[in-house]
């Protein structure tokens, strides 16, 4: 009998400690075990982190990292980190948590425009994906890379056109510059190409003239006519004279892109640069910023009218007014000089 009870309260126990294993394992796996207010939060896995990176961003998301830490031992999450964005939603237990990790990299939307180097380019998508700035400025000025896809140092930037574009957040340097290779192709459809060859220019030589064109006016309407200005120069082959090449040219002398220059002088169009398109005739070497599609495609689809010259209106800021002659030009050009006087701006 003495036995019996023993066996019996040894089961009973035996039952009550089983109870509290599962009880315990239950909470471990299925639990909430999210410690934020908002409706989600996002983690950022870097390419080749350990378990220990991940679980220093998870702690102070999570009520027990504890035993987030040993579910996902018993997951194989340990050992089989993957990169990249994740959500982990308000309630989450560990195990939705872990599964989320492991199989649901996000998405995201990046995107750039106007910028007027590489560098400038590498900076910004920096700060949208996992590759920094040195990784991603080495991988747009690989020699070979650039000379494979049949740019030089000085179009290299056209091949990047701006717009939106879905990507993983841990996308790599070479990640991106090849892909936006493909976007680059993808824009240059045969109905651009074929457009192109119309106007006699080539896909690369489009995009320079649009980034004057982009540089001159911001609004898109009248794109299209200014792009139509410089179209009837280069039938001419008068010099562009375009006041954005120089600024750029000077920039680019000073190695400051950070410089800001609000009125271009005489003495700057002395200026000795092949970008100087008041020395030098035709278009200059490579595009003085990153257009956008509108100015691109406004060249491709330019205004044909008989205006040579324009200047800003200064009665209607942010248009221009166009001349057909350079006596009209200049009358225009004295408006506007007596403009910029009256506002004290002389660089």
């Amino acid at each position: 009998m003495y036995i019996k009870k023993i066996l019996a309260a040894i089961a009973v126990i035996g039952a009550i400690l089983g109870f509290m294993f599962v009880y315990y394992v239950y909470n471990a796996v299925f639990s909430p075990n999210t410690a934020f207010e908002n409706d989600q939060a996002y983690v950022y896995v870097k390419t080749n982190a350990t378990f220990a990176d991940v679980k220093e961003q998870l702690t102070p998301l999570l009520k027990d990292v504890n035993s987030f830490a040993k579910v996902s031992e018993r997951k194989a999450y340990t050992s089989n980190i993957k990169a990249g964005k994740f959500a982990i939603k308000k309630g989450m237990n560990n195990n939705e948590i872990i599964n989320s990790l492991r199989s649901k990299n996000l998405p995201i939307s990046l995107s750039f425009n106007n910028q007027e180097t590489l560098e400038k380019l590498a900076g910004r998508i920096a700060t949208q994906i996992e590759a920094d700035s040195v990784s991603l400025i080495k991988s747009f000025k690989d020699a070979s890379f650039i000379k494979n896809s049949k740019f030089n140092d000085a179009t290299a930037l056209a091949m990047y056109i701006p717009n939106s574009y879905e990507f993983f957040w841990n996308t790599s340097a070479e990640g991106f510059r090849d892909r936006m290779q493909k976007e680059y192709n993808r824009f240059w459809n045969e109905t651009r190409l074929n457009k192109a060859k119309a106007i006699g220019l080539t896909p690369q030589q489009v995009v320079t003239l649009a980034s004057i064109v982009h540089k001159e006016t911001a609004m898109v309407t009248e794109r299209p006519r200014v792009a139509g200005v410089y179209m009837n120069r280069l039938k001419k082959n008068m010099l562009l004279q375009a006041d954005p090449t120089v600024i750029f040219a000077i920039k680019k002398k000073e190695g400051n892109f950070d410089k800001v220059i609000k009125r271009v002088l005489y003495k700057d169009l002395e200026l000795d640069s092949p970008y100087n398109t008041y020395k030098y005739a035709g278009l200059p070497p490579g595009p003085i910023a990153m257009p956008d599609i509108s100015a691109i495609d406004a060249v491709l689809n330019y205004e044909k009218h008989d205006y040579y010259y324009f200047v800003a209106d200064v009665k209607n800021f942010g248009y221009h007014k166009f001349a057909k002659t350079l006596s009209q030009h200049n009358a225009n050009k004295q408006e506007y000089v007596r403009w910029l006087n009256s506002q004290a701006i002389k660089r």
